[in-house]
């Protein structure tokens, strides 16, 4: 009887030294978590990047916590996003894994950089793109109706890209609404 209460004291307490060092472990990211909150997005990341490299530097930790490492990384994509740093975004969808929708941000990335884009084959390459990610994306997340919403807009968009390539960046989502036959354009105030 004493040996099995020796056992439970010794399980119990290297149970809460691993709590403990996982806690200090992922302190970066608690900070994060906080700084995202309070809307500090630079702070934020910057507490992202250094939990995912925690979990960059072991490999079995990455596996082991899959759900956790997903959620910084998608934490990361977001603020990326968010930013308006759509490179950055894109190359960190490329090494992330799939729990952490890298398609759907890096579609999304690729979906600005084409609203931007004044050259028109330029804008239908990226448009092009995002219309892929989005349908990987959609693929990855069947029940996303975000994501589905998101790759029939840029499938439409790109179509009427293919037959009217020379639209101008600012007409582009008035592609999708043509007006109908015989009605007057209006007229531009201001």
């Amino acid at each position: 009887m004493k040996a099995i209460g020796s056992f439970l004291v010794v399980v119990i307490l290297a149970a809460g030294l691993a709590g403990l060092a996982y806690a200090r472990w992922t302190r970066a990211i608690a900070d994060a978590d906080a700084a995202l909150a309070e809307d500090h997005l630079e702070v934020a990341l910057a507490g992202y990047t250094a939990g995912a490299a925690h979990f960059d530097r072991v490999p079995a930790a990455r596996q082991f916590f899959a759900s956790e490492y997903a959620r910084v990384i998608n934490n990361e994509l977001w603020i990326l996003y968010r930013l308006g740093r759509f490179d950055d975004v894109v190359d960190l969808a490329e090494r992330s894994p799939d729990a952490a929708s890298p398609h759907f941000w890096s579609a999304c990335s690729f979906y600005e950089k084409a609203l931007v884009e004044e050259k028109p084959d330029q804008r239908l390459g990226w448009l092009t793109r995002a219309e892929e990610e989005f349908h990987r994306a959609a693929e990855a997340s069947p029940d996303d109706w975000d994501t589905k919403y998101n790759f029939e807009l840029a499938t439409r968009l790109a179509s009427e890209m293919r037959k009217q390539p020379k639209a101008a960046p600012k007409q582009l989502m008035q592609l999708l609404r043509p007006p109908p036959a015989g009605a007057k354009t209006p007229k531009r105030v201001g």
